[in-house]
């Protein structure tokens, strides 16, 4: 198996291309933070040259899944993501989610002895956990189980790396997330929707779910508008509940950036998140962020960009004393071009190992 190449975050980046196979159950025409990722990934992977291909619930025959029908879980004969595989014969295989697909591909790779890396993108166990009402504890087996073969488990923050060290879980290693700036500015267009509305103008951006715990935003006492920007399956729900906050619907690109750069908090309820790409997006955009002190929130937001309190109202008081111009300074330094060279060094383990460590010196 070929060696991936690795670059330190300066460098440029290698001009010796490697075959890269990555298996996710999200991807579009899902909207969430793990398709964003990926999808950034490959475009900026693709860029330097490497061949990625991404085997992905496109093409296959597929079934909701249970309590969230926007999420179609891919149905596959024996063996066809195998058969992809090895007719691709990548260099490195990344499997991104524990679903379907991910399921295959773990066990193709278990079967072949074929290397492999996964990913913690997502807070599964407590996901689970609420759409179910069963406790999170009951679904940390299967993602111990899932994960422990993989040459390194990728992750995002520090907590969520403590996290999974205390579930037995030790081989880490990490990789960041970014924002595109060219699109998330404070100079993007104020949305017509704000004119008139009373301030502050309090937004959330994000899948409307209910993992996303958006009744918290909603119901905190503070006053102003609440924004909500996003769909999903407990939108209706949510509009019935609270007539009073502004529903805007999915938005993107310099909408959406319009948004986070004419609200006064980003308020972001999530505490199932293991990152949080909205709240660099809103910071990007000069938008202060108001949070619970969870993981996610807890790796990303400083007392300079942001508060953070399990009482959301004193968060987003607090918040809005921020300066907004050290919030698009912090969000700059979060690089999607840095991010992927992180990628790449995740995926060099399965080829030299003493590498990765010095990788892993230079990334920190």
């Amino acid at each position: 198996m070929t060696s991936i190449p690795i670059d330190d975050c300066t460098a440029a980046p290698s001009p010796i291309p490697a075959r890269i196979a990555i298996v996710t159950d999200a991807w579009h025409p899902q909207t969430n933070g793990v398709v964003r990722t990926l999808s950034t990934t490959c475009e900026v992977l693709r860029g330097w040259g490497h061949e990625v291909t991404v085997i992905s619930p496109e093409g296959y025959p597929s079934i909701p899944a249970p309590t969230y029908p926007e999420i179609r879980l891919a149905l596959t004969l024996p063996g066809a993501v195998g058969r992809r595989l090895a007719a691709i014969a990548p260099d490195a295989v990344h499997i991104a989610t524990e679903g379907p697909l991910g399921f295959a591909a773990r066990a193709y790779c278990l079967r072949r002895r074929v290397p492999f890396t996964t990913a913690y993108h997502t807070q599964f166990p407590d996901y689970v956990a609420r759409r179910t009402g069963l406790p999170a504890r009951l679904f940390w087996p299967y993602i111990r189980w899932f994960h422990r073969p993989a040459q390194t488990i990728m992750v995002a923050t520090e907590t969520i790396r403590a996290q999974l060290r205390e579930q037995g879980l030790t081989r880490l290693t990490h990789w960041s997330r970014g924002v595109d700036l060219s699109c998330f500015s404070p100079q993007a267009p104020r949305p017509p929707e704000y004119a008139g509305i009373a301030g502050p103008i309090l937004l959330y951006v994000g899948r409307v779910a209910v993992e996303k715990n958006i009744e918290a935003f909603l119901a905190c006492p503070y006053p102003g508008t609440k924004v909500v920007v996003g769909d999903g399956p407990a939108l209706a729900g949510l509009k019935a509940r609270f007539p009073q906050a502004l529903f805007l619907g999915k938005r993107t690109g310099e909408a959406l950036a319009g948004c986070y750069a004419h609200a006064d908090v980003f308020v972001f309820p999530s505490r199932t998140d293991t990152f949080g790409l909205v709240m660099i997006e809103a910071l990007a955009c000069g938008t202060p962020v108001a949070a619970f002190p969870v993981p996610g929130p807890l790796d990303i937001v400083t007392e300079s960009v942001g508060a953070l309190s399990e009482d959301l109202a004193r968060a987003i008081d607090a918040a809005r004393y921020c300066d907004r111009a050290t919030c698009a300074a912090y969000a700059a330094g979060y690089s999607w071009e840095a991010a992927s060279r992180q990628f790449l060094a995740g995926l060099a383990a399965l080829g030299e190992e003493e590498a990765v460590s010095l990788a892993a010196a230079q990334l920190y």
